[in-house]
């Protein structure tokens, strides 16, 4: 018998391992568990994935076979067995042994259950080396660098170390709300930390998120556009101000979410000239990009990044701030922004537009890294 917080985290795992997101995943899959399985369940799979590569070397160090070499339904049953064993306190053994043979099993793996069996037998808490920094720290070695380069080294290890950790939840509580949960105040005005409750009534939106929206200096009957809405935490966050808001992105689809707050929702691919007949006093450009600032978050986007993927994004952010600007009216305040730590998305995108600009980093400020700045029309 094995429980369905495990097997859910298995099979999530592998779909992470074809492209797929763990957090869209879990979230999907959660409404077929009760909270304690969807609480393991969702332990489990972020945990494998922010201390891939420890437990990569601990697979070699137990067993003498490189993970990479492995199976991959083999060497995912292993890392969720080793991170039960040695990273989570209250998982019995022999459950975390026993059900992640079964796990190799039911994968149709049987030839290797007997080689995960003693493997996992001989898995302790004692402590070991790390043979490098980029195992310790469990991130690619070439983005360590990059930010060794960009941060300093003190800084880019403690970025990482964030990433390692289970990331505080925020919500954003518009005035007048109220909850039972307990909450803490931040610098950010409406967010708020959860300390304990249930927030349900509130939107959940991290700090460093929450901290774009008043870069904007928002005020009743403006004219705003978000240009990159979705999910349209933001456009949320915006419409409290009382702006006359319109929310686009590529695929209306995924403006879907918005649909409940009345505003005009567009389609639009923003690289190319916009379709408006007038100007916005005020416009949004969360960009999409790597996400860098956000791997505690999303964990498996670390070991699937590329150099060529940071260039890519940056050329893509280029042609969306120049129809964006196009689109600003005069004296109005645009500002762009990204949930990445890489220069060429940032600094290098903006170059000398900007009044002002914002930096959020891991490890030294609450939350998920942010790159926000502010522009304004002539």
């Amino acid at each position: 018998m094995i429980s369905l917080s495990r097997i859910v985290a298995f099979e999530i795992l592998q779909l992470v391992e074809q492209g797929g997101y763990a957090s869209d995943l879990l979230f999907a899959r959660s409404t077929q568990l009760d909270s304690r399985d969807a609480g393991l369940a969702s332990e489990i799979v972020f945990g494998a994935l922010r201390f891939q590569a420890q437990l990569d070397f601990l697979i070699e160090h137990y067993s003498g076979r490189p993970a990479a070499r492995l199976d991959v339904e083999v060497r995912i049953a292993l890392r969720i067995a080793i991170y039960q064993l040695r990273y989570l306190e209250r998982v019995p053994a022999h459950a975390a042994i026993h059900e992640s043979v079964e796990l190799i099993k039911r994968a149709r793996k049987r030839s290797a259950a007997g080689f995960a069996n003693a493997v996992l037998r001989k898995v302790d808490r004692s402590l070991l080396a790390w043979p490098t920094r980029e195992v310790e720290l469990s991130h690619p070695a070439w983005l360590l660098d990059r930010w060794d380069r960009q941060f300093g080294r003190e800084t880019a290890t403690a970025i990482a170390r964030a990433n390692l950790q289970r990331p505080e939840t925020y919500v954003h509580a518009p005035p007048g709300a109220s909850t039972e949960a307990e909450l803490a105040p931040t610098d950010v005005p409406g967010c708020f930390r959860l300390l304990s409750g249930d927030a349900h009534n509130l939107r959940i939106q991290d700090i460093g998120s929450q901290s774009v929206v008043p870069l904007l200096d928002l005020a009743p009957g403006l004219t705003f556009l978000d240009l990159c809405a979705a999910p349209g935490n933001k456009t949320a966050q915006a419409l409290e101000s009382g702006v006359v808001a319109v929310a686009s992105d590529f695929h209306l689809s995924r403006l879907a979410p918005l649909k409940s707050l009345g505003i005009d929702l567009v389609a639009l691919d923003a690289r190319q000239p916009l379709p408006f007949r007038g100007r916005f006093d005020r416009i949004l450009l969360d960009a999409p990009c790597t996400g860098t600032g956000t791997l505690a978050r999303n964990p498996e986007i670390k070991w699937r990044l590329t150099r060529a993927n940071i260039e890519e994004l940056r050329q893509t952010q280029i042609l969306l701030l120049r129809q964006a600007m196009q689109a600003l009216a005069p004296g109005g305040r645009l500002v762009y922004s990204t949930c990445s730590l890489e220069r060429e998305e940032n600094e290098d995108v903006v170059g000398e537009l900007p009044i002002r600009t914002m930096r959020r980093i891991p490890g030294r400020d609450p939350g998920d890294g942010f790159f926000a700045a502010v522009i304004k029309s002539q």
